[in-house]
């Protein structure tokens, strides 16, 4: 089946289901006081189905509101597994398109600072050290990550389950005292509606290359969750409503 250019909802044309879903992200960017008037948000552009559709929400959602925010996207492009070239065109097409201002920094995968060790959570401080700096360069206080509800439970399970830990990804996160504050606009999303998303409409959808992706306990943890969907369709939901979250301060 041919895809739907995604221009068509930058120009209004949003079926039912898509409406639901950026409303949906706004419900919780107000229920957390994510974003606020003259905020500049950098999103953290993956290239991944989830980062891009956040683009869109976040994007699309400006036009209704009565206050206005300003949008950028930082994408890392790892040395050691470089995107295709023919993708940067396509991605800065697309964040163009939104209304971002887009930037794609190249940078070592595997810095010496490791001394030869890498696994997944080395990876994700590599990406937040490189974020945050980018932060600190451009006087930028909000990042907004493409995290949805899925993640949000998977990260549950594995904290409780191997960690002894029920603590998860926050809805909004500050660091350095608040100086800089994660958000997380898509956390009340299921992981089905980004992927509906990427089948129907054809967003340049780049998968980033990663040596875990199909052997981490985060991808082990996913059919887990489908069966506990299969007892209690609400089960995400209620993993969800379990934590004691907090907005933006």
């Amino acid at each position: 089946m041919e895809k739907i250019p995604y221009r068509t909802l930058i120009n209004g044309e949003i079926p039912p289901w898509v409406m639901r879903f950026i409303k949906h992200t706004g419900k919780a960017i107000n229920t957390y006081s994510m974003i606020r008037e003259q905020d500049t948000v950098l999103l953290s552009a993956s290239g991944g189905k989830d980062s891009l559709a956040l683009a869109l929400a976040l994007s699309i959602r400006r036009n209704w509101l009565p206050i206005t925010y300003n949008l950028k996207a930082l994408m890392i492009n790892w040395i050691e597994h470089p995107i295709p070239d023919e993708f940067r065109e396509k991605l800065t097409t697309y964040f163009t398109d939104l209304g971002y201002d887009f930037t794609i920094v190249d940078e070592h995968q595997y810095p010496e600072s490791f001394k030869g060790e890498f696994n997944c959570y080395l990876c994700s401080r590599n990406r937040r050290r490189v974020l945050f700096n980018y932060c600190e360069e451009h006087s930028i206080g909000l990042v907004a990550m493409g995290h949805h509800l899925d993640d949000l439970v998977e990260t549950s399970l594995m904290n409780l389950c191997f960690r002894a830990n029920f603590s998860t990804m926050q809805p909004v996160q500050p660091f350095f005292d608040g100086k800089i504050h994660i958000i997380r606009p898509m956390i009340e999303i299921h992981e089905s509606v980004t992927q509906r998303l990427a089948d129907v409409y054809d967003l340049p959808v780049v998968k980033p290359v990663c040596p875990y992706d199909q052997t981490n306990i985060r991808a082990r943890l996913k059919p887990i969750i489908k069966d506990l969907s299969h007892l209690d369709k609400l089960s995400r939901e209620h993993i969800y409503h379990a934590h004691q979250f907090t907005g933006r301060l």
